[in-house]
């Protein structure tokens, strides 16, 4: 199924690259992005402790073709774990904007973060 609608779903991860661990505690929330530049909160998350959320950020017709952010907490997840950081911090807020364009598949977003750098890709 290609497009609208379908059975798909989208989930995440984060990975502390400076610990060796998952991300877990990192708050996290999903905008939809509008053609109009309007944006939309569809979904907020906290990780749990394998730096996943329990369950997917959208899945099923809620999933829809389109361009989302998902915006992860992490200069708060480094100070509640006790890094030494800048005041503000070099990182405080990571934005991912990608798009959906087959709402029947799985799209997975991993982030893996350090205080000063992170990256992400599309998982399975």
């Amino acid at each position: 199924m290609s497009a609208g609608r379908g059975e798909g779903r989208l989930t995440t991860h984060v990975l502390d690259t400076m610990a060796g661990k998952p991300g877990a505690g990192i708050s996290l929330a999903l905008d939809r992005l509008g053609d109009d530049g309007a944006r939309t909160r569809v979904a907020q998350a906290r990780t749990n402790a394998d730096g996943r959320c329990d369950a997917p950020l959208l899945a099923g017709a809620d999933l829809t073709v389109g361009r989302y952010e998902l915006t992860f907490a992490v200069g708060a997840y480094f100070k509640a774990c006790g890094v030494a950081l800048t005041d503000p911090p070099f990182l405080d807020e990571v934005p991912i904007r990608f798009a959906i364009a087959d709402a029947g598949q799985h799209y997975h977003v991993p982030l893996l973060i350090s205080p000063y750098a992170y990256s992400t890709y599309r998982g399975s």
